[in-house]
C-alpha cells in the first residue's frame, strides 16, 4: 500500500490560494453600471452645478486671475522727490533748503510746518521743565544732587530755584540753558504750505522680465515746467500740490500742520506684459499712516538745534519742528505667459 502524500503547511496552501486569486482576477474585465434617472428638477440641479464650476475656471482662474502666467511681485524701484515753494512765520521768510528734511531727495522727508523755538541755549544751570516727572519742588530738600533723570534735561545740582513763571518751583539742573518749554517761541510756517509742490519721479524694473518704465512723459518741451498732475489729463507729470495730497488722504490740512503726521503715497505699478507697454501706467493713492486717533502717539515731529558761537561761548537754537512726513511706497506685479 502505497503511502499518503505529506500535506503542505497551512501558510503555503494560503499563499498558493491567494496567487491563484490574483492571476485569475487579472484578466477579468469589468465596467461601472450607469443609472439615468429621469428625473428633470434633479438633472437641471446636475447642469448648473457644472456651469458654475466651468465658469469659475474660464472667467476666475482665465480671466481674472490669468492663473496660466508667470508673474514677479515687487519691482525694484527708485524713488527721487524735490519739493518747491517759500512760506512765511511771524518772524522770517523760509524756503526750501530750512523747512524741508532731510534734503537729499529720497523717498522719505518732512516738510514742516511748525517749530517750537527755544533761543540762545547756553551750557549752564537753571530750572527744570514742569513737565519732568518729580521736578516740582518746596525746598532743596526736595532734589537729589548728582540725580540724573531720562526724560530730563540735565544733571540736578540740589538746589530749589524759583522757575521761569508763576509761583511754583522745580528742582536746579545742569545743562542747557534755559530748558526747552521754559522760553520757546511757537512759528507756525503752513500758512503757504498747501500750495508747495512735490516732485515723485520713480523708476521700476522687473528683472524677471527685463521690463522697465518710470512714472514721467518722455518728452522735451518743458512738458514738467507747466504742468500738474491730473489722474485723466496728466497721469505722467508726477508733481503734485501737498494740499492735494492731504486731502486726497481725508485730511485737514491746518490740524495735520499743527500737530504733524505721517502721510504715504502710494505708488501701484500691476502690469499686464502680455499687452503693450503703454497699458502699463501707474496708479496713485494716498492715506494717513500715523495712529491719529492714539492720544499718546498722534502727531509727529522731532527736534534739531543750531550751534554757533557769541564772544566765544558756545550757543545753540533748539527746534522742535512739527510737519508732514511723506512716505512713497511702490509696489506692484508683472505677468507675462
Amino acid at each position: 500500500m502505497a503511502a499518503a502524500e505529506p500535506k503542505p503547511p497551512a501558510g503555503v496552501a494560503a499563499a498558493r490560494r491567494l496567487a491563484r486569486g490574483c492571476w485569475s482576477a487579472f484578466w477579468d474585465y469589468e465596467t461601472p453600471k450607469v443609472i439615468v434617472v429621469k428625473n428633470r428638477r434633479l438633472g437641471v440641479v446636475y447642469r448648473l452645478v457644472q456651469l458654475l464650476i466651468l465658469l469659475y475656471f474660464v472667467w476666475y482662474v482665465f480671466i481674472v486671475q490669468k492663473s496660466y502666467q508667470d508673474r514677479e511681485t515687487g519691482p525694484e524701484s527708485s524713488v527721487i522727490t524735490k519739493v518747491k515753494g517759500i512760506t512765511s512765520s511771524e518772524h522770517k521768510v523760509w524756503d526750501v533748503e530750512e523747512y524741508v528734511k532731510p534734503p537729499e531727495g529720497g523717498s522719505v522727508f518732512s516738510i514742516i510746518t511748525r517749530i517750537e523755538v527755544t533761543p540762545s541755549q547756553t551750557p549752564g544751570t537753571c530750572p527744570e521743565s514742569v513737565r519732568v516727572s518729580n521736578a516740582t519742588c518746596d525746598s532743596d530738600e526736595d532734589c537729589v544732587a548728582g540725580e540724573l533723570d531720562m526724560l530730563g534735561n540735565g544733571v540736578r545740582t540740589g538746589r530749589c530755584v524759583p522757575y521761569y513763571h508763576g509761583a511754583s518751583k522745580t528742582c536746579e539742573v545742569s545743562g542747557w540753558c534755559p530748558v526747552e518749554d521754559g522760553a520757546s517761541v511757537s512759528q507756525f510756517l503752513g500758512k503757504m504750505a498747501p500750495n508747495f509742490t512735490i516732485l515723485i519721479k520713480n523708476s521700476i524694473h522687473y528683472p524677471k522680465f527685463q521690463f522697465s518704465k518710470g512714472n514721467i512723459e518722455n518728452r522735451k518741451d518743458g512738458y514738467l515746467k507747466r504742468c500738474m498732475f491730473d489722474e485723466v489729463l496728466h497721469l505722467y507729470c508726477p508733481i503734485f500740490r501737498l494740499g492735494f495730497i492731504v486731502e486726497r488722504a481725508g485730511e485737514n490740512f491746518t490740524e495735520l500742520a499743527h500737530t504733524g503726521g505721517v502721510i504715504g503715497v502710494i505708488i501701484n505699478w500691476d502690469c499686464d506684459l502680455d499687452l503693450p507697454a503703454s497699458n502699463c501706467n501707474p496708479k496713485y493713492s494716498f492715506r494717513r499712516l500715523d495712529p491719529k486717533h492714539i492720544p499718546a502717539s498722534s502727531g509727529y515731529n522731532f527736534r534739531f538745534a543750531k550751534y554757533y558761537k557769541i564772544n566765544g561761548n558756545t550757543t545753540r537754537t533748539l527746534i522742535k519742528a512739527y510737519g508732514i512726513r511723506i512716505d512713497v511706497i511702490v509696489h506692484g506685479q508683472a505677468s507675462s505667459v
